[in-house]
């Protein structure tokens, strides 16, 4: 299959243009803690559901950047197992039971979804 160079966007007032050898999907952010029930996000008082109705428009957005051959950037936050390097002011929002203390899928290590 071959990959095109650029990708034209429809856009008002103009369409976009863009090279995909200088273009690059940065996702911010998307990770089960913040977006599942029951993770540091709900403990925070986020409604989950809403947040969780970005993840197939976004996936479908990501698998064609993928198809198109541009680069992908995933960022997730991430501390040390003892949490020394998580600010104090991160620690105490949000239900302590919930927080990053936790060990598990949920905890410290928490991955992209």
């Amino acid at each position: 299959m071959a990959v095109a160079e650029s990708l034209s966007v429809e856009a008002a007032p103009y369409a976009f243009t863009f090279d995909l050898a200088e273009t690059a999907l940065v996702l911010i952010d998307m990770q089960r803690d913040f977006l599942e029930p029951g993770g540091f996000g709900e403990s925070l008082g986020n409604d989950v559901e809403q947040l969780r109705k970005t993840i197939a428009p976004l996936r479908a957005v990501l698998d064609a950047c993928r198809a198109a051959g541009m680069a992908v950037v995933h960022t997730r936050e991430g501390h040390l197992p003892d949490l020394s390097d998580c600010p104090p002011s991160k620690l105490l929002r949000g239900k302590p039971q919930h927080a990053h203390r936790r060990p598990g899928p949920q905890g410290p290590d928490t991955g992209p979804w």
